[in-house]
């Protein structure tokens, strides 16, 4: 398990940008999987909507992308490396995520390469320390693929 310090010493992403909060499993190059644990006073609830506060699909899909960027960065060969988006694909959004859930964040890379790869991500509703409710399906889910910069 990683420490909130921990994943910012493998990844640049930094508050309020910095979407996640610890990691519970990462096998370097293969395999992460990321808790975020969504706050009434993150900076998009005011406007995203009034009244109604949803995490925005762009900030899941970063989350997931900064799961990967871990699994990724964390190989000694791409330390010091930053990973960048390459395309998205086959993106799906099932269910509104709202403060007070905790997510789960789930990526496996495929293809890895010395300029980039792919990766397959999804986002759960978690309890609070990370396990899934019997029966949970992905709220989000999409294919990544990066490149090193």
């Amino acid at each position: 398990m990683l420490t909130t310090d921990q994943v910012k010493a493998v990844i640049p992403q930094r508050e309020p940008f910095l979407l996640i909060d610890e990691a519970l499993e990462l096998e370097p190059g293969v395999r992460a999987v990321c808790l975020k644990r969504v706050r009434d006073d993150e900076y998009w609830t005011v406007g995203h909507f009034p009244g109604n506060p949803v995490m925005p699909g762009v900030l899941l899909i970063e989350a997931m992308a900064q799961t990967g960027a871990l699994c990724v960065l964390s190989l000694p060969e791409n330390k010091g490396r930053n990973a960048f988006f390459g395309g998205l694909d086959a993106c799906k959004f099932r269910d509104m995520v709202k403060p007070g859930d905790t997510l789960r964040l789930e990526v496996e890379l495929s293809g890895l390469r010395s300029r980039g790869g792919k990766g397959t991500a999804r986002v759960y509703k978690a309890h609070p320390d990370g396990s899934l409710p019997e029966g949970a399906k992905p709220v989000a889910s999409c294919d990544l693929t990066f490149m090193f910069g």
